[in-house]
């Protein structure tokens, strides 16, 4: 018996509906600036919150009751029927997972190998006729062994365990036909400055990489390589706290043409930004790969992973992706869980529905923004002296001399002028 049985598959039933496992707003064949919206939006269901996490925070255990909790292979293969269910229920496109979500912990490396290629075994037949494969990734935190970080390990060994993870990981992504491989760092950081040695992990970490990426070339894996960024939780300080440390951090070690970037909304408010700065710097440093979708409560000061609610923050988020193109490899994961209370199998189908309309309103939104032009046009003015001949020779070719003595002879005195900025929130709302 499935665990969802007596919840059919969900449709788009329209903005009237009051159906709570209906689509209201996300109609998958909806064509929008010329792409079917399954197309631009490229939803992702996570394997680790929705059927790995028991529903536990700082102060208390485990709320959820799921058949497939244990550490057997039989479970695991229950979990797998049951995230099936749920992607063929809710029609998304993609799935992701870390091989901890998927296969149980062995004694040692190589029956956690032997766990996780039977799991893909079992994947291949799902996908038939189900998801494709976003991302894989390994988890390289939950462990104690990762304590202390794994590619950032002080111990050698561990570093070799994590990057013969990593193998096995890449490997199976690829054998599922993944479209991207992530890294993230959860535990590549600090607690004290006391016992780091900042500037040798920071070369253990960038040699770590260079493995992978030499690796996705050695077998052929024509996907993206990622790296999302975290500025703490669980360390103090981790190595890639936002888009612009990754980005340095790639760029310094020669990676940045090989390894881009996904981004979580409720890491870049951590990180003190909004999640639109973070992608909007991706892009125009040419490091935009994909999202985890989700949102933090302002009011704490952790990462609480809530499904996302606020259409204005991610018609914003949205606008910046479609500006720069639209997704490539990437796509909208759903990295994003249930509250402790909620119990219920239909609240994991609520959830996404929910999200996956708040998404599709952002999008839309977006959309319909480009089309009117309103903000590119009022960019294009405040820019505008920036086309002149003048401007451009004084930006390329002279001197601070040549400058100075230009301002002295013209008399230059500028005046400022208003950037407008209420008019052009008040243009944002009128579309969502």
């Amino acid at each position: 018996m499935s665990y969802f049985d007596g919840i059919t598959p969900v449709t788009f039933e329209g903005p009237d509906s009051n159906n709570p496992l209906a689509f209201r707003h996300y109609d998958p064949d909806e064509v929008v600036m010329g792409k079917r919206m399954e197309e631009h939006l490229r939803f992702a269901v996570c394997y680790w919150h929705n059927f790995a996490w028991e529903g536990g925070d700082p102060f208390g255990g485990r709320t959820f009751e799921r058949p497939w909790f244990g550490d057997t292979m039989d479970h695991a293969r229950a979990k797998a029927d049951a995230a099936f269910d749920m992607f063929r229920i809710l029609g998304v496109p993609y799935f992701c997972f870390h091989d901890a979500d998927v296969r149980p912990e062995g004694a040692d490396f190589a029956e956690n190998t032997a766990n996780l290629e039977a799991i893909v075994d079992l994947f291949e037949e799902k996908m038939k006729d189900g998801p494709k494969l976003l991302w894989g990734t390994a988890n390289l935190f939950s462990h104690r062994r990762y304590m202390a970080g794994a590619a950032t390990n002080p111990d050698p060994d561990v570093f070799a365990f994590a990057a013969a993870t990593v193998k096995t990981c890449l490997d199976a992504t690829h054998r599922l036909g993944g479209e991207n491989y992530v890294l993230w760092g959860g535990r590549e950081g600090y607690e004290t400055l006391l016992n780091t040695d900042m500037g040798r992990e920071l070369d253990h970490l960038a040699k770590f990489i260079e493995k992978v990426v030499d690796h996705k070339h050695r077998i052929g894996f024509e996907g993206t390589i990622l790296i999302e960024p975290k500025p703490q939780e669980p360390t103090k300080h981790q190595y890639d706290y936002d888009v612009a440390t990754c980005y340095g951090f790639l760029k310094r070690y020669g990676l940045e043409n090989e390894v881009k970037l996904n981004i979580e909304q409720g890491h870049a408010i951590l990180a003190g930004h909004s999640f639109e700065h973070e992608i909007a710097l991706a892009q125009a440093l040419g490091a935009f790969g994909s999202i985890d979708m989700n949102r933090n409560d302002y009011q704490s000061g952790w990462d609480t992973d809530q499904f996302p609610n606020n259409v204005p923050e991610v018609a914003l988020a949205y606008y910046h992706i479609l500006k720069g193109g639209g997704f490539g490899t990437g796509g909208t994961n759903f990295d994003a869980k249930l509250r402790r209370q909620s119990l219920d199998p239909e609240d994991l189908i609520a959830a996404h529905v929910g999200g996956m309309d708040v998404c599709a309103r952002g999008l839309k939104a977006a959309a319909a923004m480009l089309e009117e032009g309103g903000l590119e046009a009022a960019l294009t003015d405040r820019y505008a002296g920036w086309e002149g001949a003048d401007a451009k020779h004084m930006l390329h070719e002279e001197s601070l001399e040549d400058i100075a003595a230009r301002v002295a002879r013209d008399g230059v005195n500028p005046s400022p002028v208003s950037g407008r900025q209420e008019r052009l929130e008040n243009h944002v709302n009128r579309f969502v």
